[in-house]
């Protein structure tokens, strides 16, 4: 029997388990508070630049994943940054075995516009209110109020914080599940240049200091403009400074970029990811048949890209295994 379903969230975990669904023959309808797709996979432009802001690059180990993958390089929206990171900032340099890592081209929410093909996706929706009819679920949304449309089931891609706080009162349960997940915020900066850097390396992971990672965007395949540098703070500085005004932060980790080789920055941004990383679980997802709604995200998964990918899989799967028997 097809399912009318809506999915709260368009990032990577939602528009997996979406397109899963919608594969399978149900009506899906995908709602996100931003006007753009994709979450931390995205890429902010400006006039004659452009930087990956929010996931880096991310790696594909799972079997399922790998297969995905593949089917995006065959489109071209994804594509290998060949490039090794060096280790700053420490005498201990991690031993790991440099795996592929993979990009979305021209911009990291390419993989994420492929997966939101064919589907309803309605931005600027901004989902504050899930109600309990006799028919199904309703929902309502900051900018529009109650909205038109019964949904057998629903599905919340959200990190746990905003998953916790919009199942509150539709399912106490899966509220305290998803309060028990924490996230971990990061402070970025975008840095333009006038010139080329004179650095020897095209990223790096950094071990001391508020940085924990900076890399230079053009090295990505697909991007073209004027020089820019990611800046990204550890977990523990961008914790502590949360709170700051964006003006103190980004003078603060120029400052830090310059005292590793890097040169004088033309102008720079800055941005606040309240959620970037996790201290994920191994969950997968969650399903309450009963109530019709279920959980998926990063941070049920594993953590990263692959595991948004993977949590909004199974998710699907679930589901799908549910009504069949």
């Amino acid at each position: 029997m097809k399912q009318s379903i809506a999915i709260i969230g368009a990032g990577i975990a939602g528009l997996s388990c979406a397109a899963t669904l919608r594969d399978a023959g149900h009506h899906v309808v995908v709602f996100d508070k931003s006007r753009g797709l994709g979450g931390r996979l995205c890429t902010r432009r400006g006039e004659g630049w452009q930087a990956d802001h929010g996931a880096q690059y991310f790696t594909a180990l799972h079997p399922l994943f790998q297969q995905q993958v593949e089917h995006w390089q065959s489109k071209g929206c994804v594509d290998v940054w060949q490039t090794n990171p060096v280790v700053l900032g420490s005498n201990h340099v991690p031993a790991h075995d440099a795996p592929i890592r993979y990009v979305g081209v021209p911009g990291m929410s390419a993989p994420v516009k492929a997966l939101a093909d064919g589907l309803e996706v309605r931005t600027s929706h901004t989902i504050q209110g899930l109600i309990h009819t006799a028919d199904g679920w309703q929902l309502s949304s900051v900018e529009h109020g109650l909205l038109s449309g019964i949904y057998s089931q629903i599905v919340v891609a959200l990190p746990s914080p905003q998953a916790a706080s919009l199942l509150k009162q539709a399912s106490p349960f899966l509220s305290t599940l998803a309060t028990a997940h924490s996230m971990l915020p990061c402070w970025t900066v975008i840095a333009q240049l006038e010139e080329p850097a004179q650095i020897e390396f095209e990223a790096a992971f950094v071990n001391s200091g508020p940085l924990r990672w900076l890399a230079r965007n053009n090295s990505k395949p697909g991007r073209s403009g004027q020089e820019c540098w990611v800046l990204q703070a550890n977990v523990h500085w961008s914790t502590e400074h949360l709170e700051d005004d964006a003006s103190s932060v980004t003078q603060d980790l120029l400052m830090a970029f310059e005292q590793l080789g890097g040169p004088h920055v033309v102008s720079s941004s800055a941005h606040r990811w309240r959620y970037a990383d996790c201290e994920a679980g191994d969950t997968g997802s969650v399903w309450d048949v009963a109530l019709g709604i279920g959980l998926c995200g990063d941070w049920l998964h594993g953590g990263k890209v692959e595991g948004a990918w993977l949590s909004g899989y199974h998710l699907a799967k679930q589901i799908l295994e549910r009504e069949q028997g």
